[in-house]
């Protein structure tokens, strides 16, 4: 998956621009060409309004980690624990509350969070046998339609099977 330059960072900029393609395009066009753009300053004026940013060093992360554990029992991944120690440094208003989304699961770094924490996270009940089942592996050329066409084929195939 090639997320250098993500779909939502394109709808961000629509936004931005108060939904004007043009200007989307315009950027978008730049940075596909020479690997940069320029934003107005009404369009980075309105993305400050959205956003802040911050950092998280190591002992900061593995504090966030700590702190999950002791007060909700659960495991937390090491990017999740970076949204949380930043969500703290935070000076909004504490009567909002903040709110971390998460899509990884702690399983992923299981060293990291033993670290951390003293707890090596479990996999989810749902993968729990996934080092028991057969590895497939399909070696294919440095070439994208060889690519296309596996990806292709194996899409038929599943939905032909999902038919019968």
């Amino acid at each position: 998956m090639d997320i250098q330059v993500a779909s939502n960072f394109e709808r961000l900029l629509f936004e931005a621009y108060d939904r004007e393609p043009a200007a989307v395009r315009a950027a978008m066009a730049s940075l596909a060409q020479s690997r940069r753009f320029t934003l107005s300053s009404r369009a980075l004026a309105s993305i400050r309004a959205l956003f802040t940013a911050d950092r998280a060093n190591e002992d900061e992360v593995a504090a966030a980690i700590r702190t999950i554990r002791r007060e909700t029992g659960n495991c937390i991944d090491p990017h999740t624990a970076v949204a949380v120690a930043v969500a703290e440094k935070d000076s909004r208003d504490p009567t909002v509350p903040t709110i971390v989304l998460s899509t990884a699961h702690a399983a992923k770094f299981p060293d990291a969070v033993e670290t951390a924490c003293g707890v090596r996270p479990p996999l989810p009940e749902w993968l729990a046998h996934i080092n028991e089942r057969p590895e497939r592996v399909t070696a294919l050329p440095a070439d994208q339609s060889a690519v296309e066409r596996l990806v292709l084929a194996t899409s038929r195939a599943a939905q032909e099977g999902a038919a019968a």
